[in-house]
C-alpha cells in the first residue's frame, strides 16, 4: 500500500500548491481592481478578457482540486478495505496457526504416550510415527 499512499501525498501537494496558486490569483485580482478604481482606469477589451483568464483558471484549479479529492477518498475507501481484509486474514492465519500447533501437539503427546510401544515392555518392534 505505499504506493498508494506515495500517491496520496503527491496528490496532497498538488491540491495544496493549486490552492495556494488561487489563493494568489485572487490576491492579484484585488490589487489590480484596486489598482484600475484608485487611478480610474478604463479597461480596454484586451484588459478585460486578461482579468477573466484569471478568473477561468482559479475555475479550472478548483476543478482539478475537487477531482484530486475524489480520487484522494476512492484511495482512502480501498485503503480502509485493504487493511480491513488485511486484517481478516491475519487474525484467520493466526487462528489457522493455533489449531494447527494444537493438532500438533496433541499429536506428539499421542507419541509420546505411545513410547514408540504397544505397551508391552518385551516387544521388540517399534511403532514408527511420523
Amino acid at each position: 500500500m505505499n504506493m498508494l499512499s506515495s500517491i496520496n501525498e503527491l496528490l496532497s501537494h498538488i491540491k495544496r500548491v493549486e490552492e495556494e496558486t488561487i489563493q494568489m490569483s485572487q490576491d492579484s485580482m484585488l490589487m489590480l481592481s484596486a489598482f484600475i478604481e484608485k487611478n480610474s482606469i478604463e479597461l480596454d477589451e484586451s484588459a478585460a478578457k486578461g482579468l477573466q483568464y484569471q478568473d477561468i483558471i482559479s475555475q479550472q484549479l478548483s476543478a482539478t482540486i475537487e477531482a484530486i479529492d475524489s480520487v484522494q477518498i476512492a484511495i482512502d475507501v480501498f485503503e480502509n478495505a485493504y487493511d480491513s481484509d488485511e486484517k481478516i486474514a491475519s487474525e484467520s492465519i493466526e487462528k489457522l496457526h493455533v489449531k494447527l500447533s494444537k493438532t500438533l501437539q496433541i499429536a506428539q503427546d499421542r507419541r509420546d504416550a505411545f513410547s514408540g510401544k504397544l505397551g508391552h515392555e518385551d516387544e521388540t518392534d517399534e511403532i514408527e510415527f511420523f
